[in-house]
């Protein structure tokens, strides 16, 4: 009778070892909810290849604590409805261990709810408006007291503007974007002379550019939603003959480059440039040429730190010994990843301090780079974190 009780407890000992191991031996699964269509769809693609390069680099070292890494890519079709079929599709039933993603400030509000529910972390790779506060939520990406001075300052202070007329989209970013921008302007004795939205999935902006003529504004600044809206607003202003200081707000270097002539001239204020003369940069872009060629998109403000978001769980991971998601949210306030833009830190309110480049458009799309600015802090954004 021992004997039968010994070889039964043996027995459920190694099945337990035999769960424990298939669980460690398990791939660690990134969830990627992102806009392959609606108004993010121009950048989205060069997003995911930013993923892709990421999670093939660190398997090619062996994974993260050994265990293969793996992405599971869903369309938020850049909004809420469709973010909160993603966030439950990857944390519910792909089992995620991580959300990373670039989205719209209306998808991630949505996506929010699902991952504290689930208790699954998330990394948050876009630029945005700010004060996005949650115990699962952390920003490797720009927020306003990052990216709006440069822009405001370059056109008083290098163009003499004095009255400046703003445009945006008509939900969260475009209007906290465009929020800070008009504080900004009239606190340094500036005057906002029009500010006008038009809905996210807009495409007429004859009426807007018209009150724009007739306004006296001798500066311009947008905000719309990353991709489709900078496009048709960029063309709709070039065809009207506009020829104001124009700061874009929320183009990346990607968008830049498909808006061909039109984007010439145009300022934006970005945490990324592919022009940044680092090693850490030119390995990058060496690395994305050989894994896409001639099917890779251009690098961006929006693609990049998805890239570095991917290294910054996998620091998390490892400080933290396992995937428990209370010991990772505890590490990444610690860990840093050194990637093409410096040495980032998501240890200011869950957010990051950021090198900042002031650059201008070229008619090629290319960016040239007017200053620079070292360690930006990102201000006041979860003080209760």
């Amino acid at each position: 009778m021992k004997l039968i009780k010994s070889l039964a407890m043996a027995t459920a000992l190694v099945g337990i070892a035999t769960t424990a191991f298939a669980q460690d031996s398990d791939p660690i699964k990134i969830g990627v909810p992102v806009g392959l269509s609606g108004a993010n769809s121009v950048v989205a693609p060069s997003v995911v290849q930013a993923a892709e390069l990421a999670v093939e680099e660190i398997n090619e070292e062996g994974g993260i604590l050994g265990r293969t890494v793996t992405l599971e890519i869903a369309d938020d079709q850049s909004g809420a409805a469709g973010a909160q079929k993603a966030f439950d599709s990857l944390v519910y039933q792909h089992e995620v261990d991580v959300i990373i993603s670039m989205e719209t400030s209306a998808a991630r509000n949505a996506g929010l709810p699902i991952v504290s529910r689930g208790g699954v972390p998330y990394i948050y790779t876009s630029f945005y408006e700010g004060r996005s506060c949650n115990p699962y939520l952390f920003v490797n990406a720009w927020v306003p007291e990052q990216q709006v001075p440069p822009v405001v300052d370059q056109f008083m202070e290098k163009d003499g503007a004095k009255k400046f007329f703003l445009i945006g989209s008509d939900y969260a970013f475009g209007r906290g974007m465009l929020e800070f921008a008009r504080k900004y302007i009239e606190d340094n004795g500036g005057e906002v002379v029009g500010e006008e939205y038009l809905p996210m999935d807009g495409s007429d902006w004859t009426a807007i550019i018209s009150n724009l003529k007739s306004s006296g504004a001798d500066a311009l600044v947008t905000s719309t939603a990353g991709g489709a809206p900078n496009v048709t607003l960029t063309k709709q202003l070039r065809g009207a003959g506009v020829d104001l200081p124009y700061g874009n707000l929320a183009v990346d270097e990607g968008t830049a480059k498909t808006m061909g002539a039109d984007a010439a001239g145009i300022y934006i204020s970005a945490s990324y440039v592919t022009g940044i003369d680092s090693d850490e940069n030119k390995a990058f872009l060496k690395a994305m040429d050989d894994k896409f060629g001639e099917d890779l998109r251009t690098p961006n403000d929006l693609s990049v730190p998805q890239y570095e978001g991917v290294y910054l769980y996998k620091a998390a991971v490892e400080k933290a010994g396992s995937t428990d998601p209370d010991a990772v949210l505890a590490a990444l306030a610690e860990v840093s990843f050194t990637g093409p833009r410096g040495a980032i830190s998501m240890n200011k309110q869950h957010h990051a301090p950021l090198n900042m480049y002031l650059g201008q458009v070229q008619e090629d799309g290319s960016v040239t780079v007017v200053n620079t600015f070292q360690n930006v802090d990102p201000g006041e954004q979860c003080p209760n974190l």
